[in-house]
């Protein structure tokens, strides 16, 4: 069997450029939206901060993985989950805010990221760009969806504390890994744990405006983290049993 060759120079230069390109657009758009937000509701410094240094931390990601893509273009589908990925920056910002009228800004901006969940990968599919890093791309921008909302679930007092357990799950489960390495094998496609997924950032999207309050919000929060952990004890059970 002979090595996979790795992508020339010239080509991993052309996408490095490529990619900072999409990524300073939609950081341009990422900056506009947060200063009309930030001077509509008169919010502080920290929010900007917040915001934009985690859009940064995805962008350091982004480039990071760029060796998985081999030569492969950046593509549409991929700057569609980055475009997801500033909008989790914007309500990553809204942690740190004291503004309860963001609330329904919140609700809006999760449901377009979620409405643009399947956008992403049906696009690659279509123009026969389906990469595993795109696949994993999309995965950590649902991941950090479901941890900035786990935070202002809590911080809002919609639910307990233990909410931040649907954020954490996704890392504690990284971590795990380190310690038992048949927990890093791949594992086969899910419907399942597609579901869950939108449904767990569905329902911390439900309880964040003011019309809900607890124990009614408590109760959609305890119930979409119940079926998230129930997914993940399957998916640790597999790897075991496979390993």
């Amino acid at each position: 069997m002979t090595a996979r060759r790795r992508p020339p120079p010239v080509v991993a230069h052309a996408l490095r450029r490529q990619v900072l390109g999409v990524f300073a657009l939609v950081g341009a758009g990422l900056v506009s939206a947060l200063l009309a937000l930030g001077l509509g509701f008169g919010l502080s410094l920290s929010y900007y901060a917040l915001a934009l240094a985690t859009y940064g931390a995805i962008g350091i990601a982004v480039f990071d993985g760029l060796r998985f893509l081999g030569g492969q273009r950046f593509g549409l589908a991929n700057a569609v989950t980055l475009v997801r990925g500033a909008m989790v920056a914007v309500l990553a910002g809204f942690v740190v805010a004291d503004a309860p009228a963001l609330a329904w800004v919140a609700v809006a901006l999760a449901s377009i990221a979620l409405a643009l969940d399947g956008v992403d990968g049906w696009i690659a599919r279509r123009q026969g760009m389906a990469t595993a890093f795109g696949a994993r791309f999309d995965m950590e921008i649902d991941a950090l969806l479901i941890v900035v909302l786990a935070v202002l679930a809590a911080l809002s007092g919609k639910a307990g504390p233990w909410i931040l357990l649907a954020g954490l799950l996704r890392y504690l489960f990284v971590l795990a890994g380190l310690a038992v390495p048949a927990l890093n094998a791949p594992l086969p496609p899910s419907f399942r744990r597609k579901l869950v997924c939108v449904v767990q950032i569905l329902a911390l999207i439900v309880i964040l405006p003011p019309l809900l309050a607890p124990p009614v919000t408590s109760a959609i929060a305890a119930g979409a983290l119940a079926l998230l952990v129930y997914s993940f004890t399957v998916d640790t059970a597999w790897l075991l049993r496979h390993g």
